[in-house]
């Protein structure tokens, strides 16, 4: 199995900071999920993401996409909390959201129990969307509370 860092890039945040952590919770997430074989599934994200963050992104996904563009694993991530903000600098906003995250192909499956992941998003200045800068993987061992 995989565990993939992803990362994503957006504007300044806007003045409802509540819809905006909303909206790149939910953008996050739908990033995290897609099927294996399913291009069209995994390119959905696309919109949600900066051209350097999409481009980012697919390059931690090389080796795990077929010769169509398709994943060759499943990919599921459940959060168990509300996203938390960790901080907020020049516009774009740190969120983690822990969760648990499943990776399965026909070789097998492994889940995650202790997992988060962290977003950087913020709006982007010509069509007010929320964009995700950067999308980073954690996996916590022992007492560690990185994914709190």
């Amino acid at each position: 199995m995989i565990l993939l860092l992803l990362f994503v890039s957006i504007g300044g945040f806007g003045q409802d900071q509540k819809a905006d952590v909303a909206a790149a919770r939910k953008a996050a997430i739908a990033a995290m999920n897609f099927r294996q074989g399913d291009a069209a599934g995994l390119n959905r994200a696309r919109a949600d993401f900066t051209d350097s963050g999409w481009t980012e992104f697919m390059k931690k996904m090389q080796g795990f996409l077929d010769a169509k563009g398709a994943p060759t694993f499943t990919s599921s991530f459940v959060p168990t909390r509300e996203a938390r903000v960790l901080n907020e600098k020049d516009g774009v906003v740190h969120l983690r959201i822990p969760g648990t995250l499943t990776q399965s192909s026909q070789l097998g499956k492994t889940t995650y129990q202790r997992f988060a992941i962290e977003v950087y998003a913020s709006r982007d200045a010509t069509e007010g969307k929320i964009r995700i800068q950067r999308l980073e993987q954690i996996t916590c061992l022992g007492a560690s509370t990185a994914c709190n």
